[in-house]
């Protein structure tokens, strides 16, 4: 597009003409997205350029000068890609990573030892199933069947007491109060 083109386009759609705007942002996606390419991850690309667009269609009345377009275009997506640039970087660490580092700055015997208090502080019904599925090493059907209840009963037990063991273990010893949660719905 010829430059006194480009220049009469973005005059129309700082009038507001939404056709102008569509067709403003049609012609400048492929530079976007060059200059996009260059300056995001691979990942952000297509998040920057729409972002960028957005942006663009919503401010475009502000911009002062006509000629300044491709410039300020440029900036806008600079602007989006270190945005989420910081936004992939800026994060909360997550529940495993935190439980994971504080269980690997205890010794092996400590660990021991905790795990077993963890399994001691387990209701009965607990117990016996991480006992079966974790050092037994039988299947989920397998337990179901020696147990008498159906797999879908385990699982849920299973990952209850999976649970209650991690709390222990990080310091949470929720396992009492869920023993009377349990006598309260009439579990052993």
């Amino acid at each position: 597009m010829a430059a006194a083109d480009h220049s009469n386009l973005v005059l129309a759609a700082q009038t507001g003409d939404p056709a102008a705007i569509g067709q403003l942002l049609a012609v400048c996606q492929a530079d976007a997205r060059r200059y996009a390419r260059r300056h995001c991850h691979a990942s952000d690309v297509d998040d920057a350029v729409q972002e960028s667009l957005l942006t663009i269609s919503r401010k475009v009345k502000g911009l002062k000068a006509a000629a300044a377009f491709s410039s300020w275009l440029f900036i806008v997506i600079k602007r989006e890609c270190r945005k989420l640039e910081r936004m992939m970087f800026r994060h909360e660490p997550l529940a495993e990573d935190i439980a994971e580092e504080q269980l690997a700055c205890r010794s092996d015997a400590a660990l021991r030892i905790d795990l077993a208090h963890a399994l001691e502080s387990l209701p009965a019904h607990y117990l016996e199933v991480i006992l079966l599925r974790d050092f037994e090493e039988l299947t989920i059907a397998e337990i179901a069947q020696r147990l008498g209840e159906n797999a879908p009963a385990i699982k849920s037990r299973l990952h209850r007491a999976r649970e209650l063991v991690r709390e222990y273990l990080l310091g949470g010893e929720a396992a009492p109060a869920d023993t009377s949660k349990a006598r309260k719905e009439g579990r052993p």
